[in-house]
Order: structure tokens, then sequence, then C-alpha cells
């Protein structure tokens, strides 16, 4: 008989990257990390996911992806670890959230954890920033309904665009700017690119916010670039670095374990 509390691999399948996890009682135990593409290579795939997860017996798995093709060989992958199907994340499973959204079934599969990971923590009207390949800001509304938000573009596409669209400027790795006024090239796009981002998530977060109809909304960041980018934004914003895999575990426990979301509420 399988334990009320498994431990579960959450895997998020991003543009670039792919993050997995192993949790246990709802908390994230380890994490890693892989290039997207390499999930095509189901051999390699599998040596790694038996590498991360070491002697831990994985009981359950769920998926979330926005790499459509990648889908069918980790869905295999997963099955063959955990010997059961795994849960995969659309808009049709169970969560803590109304989705009140004219194409629900367009919303990227990440933005709906994200939602799902902002509501189980702050459980009220909160913005969910994601600084991705893509950068994506998803309104939850304080009477939990995801209601739709903003797409941008991610910090590192400012930067790889201007290296392939013009002649005589580099590729340049983002680092924070120590000054205002750059000195040499490099240090300009890096300036241009972390501090015009800054006020580009500035104006989103300032007109989201008013829109929104609660007079106390919280505001998160997750992703890759999260840290960085919010680095001197006057507005309070909490960096979540887990919180897509941390919505994970939450599907997890409202569809395959019903009984605990129906304890707690």
């Amino acid at each position: 008989m399988k334990s009320r509390n498994p431990n579960l691999l959450v895997v998020d399948i991003g543009n670039t990257s792919t993050t997995f996890g192993v949790a246990r009682s709802g908390r994230l135990m380890r994490t890693g990390r892989m290039p997207s593409l390499d999930g095509g290579d189901l051999k390699r795939l599998e040596w790694v996911l038996r590498r991360f997860i070491q002697s831990a017996e994985i009981e359950d798995s769920v998926l979330c992806s926005v790499v459509p093709r990648l889908d069918p060989g980790w869905l295999h992958v997963l099955g063959r670890l955990t010997g059961r199907e795994p849960l995969l994340v659309t808009h049709r499973i169970r969560m803590n959230v109304a989705v009140d959204y004219p194409r629900p079934a367009t919303i990227g599969a990440d933005r709906l954890a994200n939602a799902v990971a902002a509501w189980e923590r702050y459980g009220g009207a909160v913005v969910v920033a994601d600084f991705g390949t893509a950068l994506t800001f998803d309104v939850i509304t304080g009477d939990a309904r995801y209601v739709g938000g903003v797409i941008a573009p991610g910090l590192p596409l400012m930067t790889d665009y201007l290296c392939e669209r013009t002649a005589l400027l580099p590729h340049i790795e983002l680092a924070r700017p120590s000054r205002s006024i750059g000195r040499n090239t490099r240090e300009a796009m890096r300036i241009g690119a972390i501090v015009g981002y800054r006020g580009m998530v500035r104006e989103i977060l300032q007109e989201v916010i008013d829109e929104m109809d609660n007079t106390q909304v919280s505001v998160c960041a997750t992703g890759g670039y999260s840290r960085m980018a919010v680095q001197g934004l006057r507005e309070q914003v909490d960096v979540l670095p887990h919180l897509t895999l941390d919505g994970l575990i939450v599907m997890h426990r409202l569809n395959r374990h019903p009984w605990s979301a129906d304890l707690q509420g």
C-alpha cells in the first residue's frame, strides 16, 4: 500500500532549462537542473533522474511543461521510475484557485503552478513575476481567481537581441552594474539591460496593481533572473526561487491526495 506522504518527483520543463525536485511531506528536499533540450535523449534522461533521486523510492510524479514536444518522453520516463502515470498539469486539474480566463487552455502550465503556490502562501491578492526566458506576471485576486497577466521579453532576450541584430555590439554576461554611466560598451549594455529592465518591471507592476480592486496586494518573484531583476525596486517583492515546484507539490496534494486538502479546508 502506498504511503500518504510519498516521495514525489516534481518537474518543470521550461523553454531553456528544466528544473526538478524531490519532495517529501509537502516540502522540497533537493532540486536539480538540466538544459531542456537534453530531455530529448530518453536514455540519458533516465540516467540523470536515477542519479538525482539516488536511493529515494519515488512513488509519484508531477510534470509541468511549456515545451509540448518533450512531454511524451518525460511522461514515459517518469512512469518507468514511479510505476504509475504522472500527473500532467493542465487547466483541467483540481486547483486552489479558479481559472477566470477566456481561453484557459492557452495558459502556460508553469503560470498555473505559480498561481497555486502563491495562493497557498499568501491566501490573498497576489501578483507573481516569473523571470525566465520570457517574463510573465500573473494576477490572483483576493477571492482566489486567476484572471490573467502580462507577458514581456525575458532579461536574456534583451542582450541576445542586441548582439544578434547589430554588427558591433557583443554578447554579454548579465551581472549587476556597479554604476549608472557605462565606461565601455559591455558596461553600457549591462546598465541598459539591468536598469532598464527594472524600470519596465516597476511600471508593469504599478499598472497591474492599480487595476486590481484590492487595497493590499502581495508581490512575489521567481525564476532564474528574479533576484537580480528585483534588486533596487522600491516595491516589496518576495523572491521565491522554487515557487513553481512548490505549486506542483500543492497540485499533487489536491489531485492525488484530496483528503489532505479537505482536512486543511
